[in-house]
């Protein structure tokens, strides 16, 4: 596993989607303060609902910049079978449903990229799985609810 060129697939995908926010974000501030968006009642409101957007979209872009440096700064190493997992760790792990791969990042949980024809889901230490995976080691098994069933994970691989 090239987990450096894993994390470039994930800085490049989040500074696309940075770029899509930033360019949505301007956007909806120039609605927000345009001449038209003036409120020309008490019941219209498109000028306060785009600032509104504009502002979301705005804190999005510094979530996913602050992502990026986080990912760009990321100390890379390698994990053994006997390494608990942690941030920096890339992941196999199987089901009854099949098997899935994940890289444990800092950040931009749910970010999903292709790596040698698999896809890798970004979880963080935050998200449920995140914090069932943290600190197991390779060929570590548990049992976790999924949906309201009894889900088996086994972790087949730590990298």
């Amino acid at each position: 596993m090239n987990k450096a060129a894993l994390v470039q697939k994930i800085i490049a995908q989040l500074a696309a989607e940075l770029e899509g926010y930033m360019k949505s974000a301007r956007s909806a501030h120039a609605e927000a303060t345009d001449e038209q968006s003036k409120a020309e009642g008490k019941y219209d409101t498109r000028g306060l609902e785009a600032s509104y957007l504009a502002r979301g979209q705005s804190r999005q872009a510094a979530e996913t910049a602050e992502a990026l440096e986080q990912f760009a700064a990321l100390p890379l190493r390698d994990f053994g079978p006997e390494d608990p997992i942690d941030v920096g760790a890339f992941v196999e792990v199987e089901t009854k449903a099949g098997s899935a791969c994940y890289f444990i990042g800092p950040r931009a949980g749910g970010t999903e990229v292709l790596q040698n024809r698999r896809a890798v889901l970004v979880l963080t230490p935050q998200s449920p799985l995140g914090q069932q995976l943290i600190g197991r080691k390779q060929g570590d098994r548990w049992e976790a609810q999924l949906a309201g069933k009894r889900v088996t994970y086994c972790v087949t691989s730590v990298a």
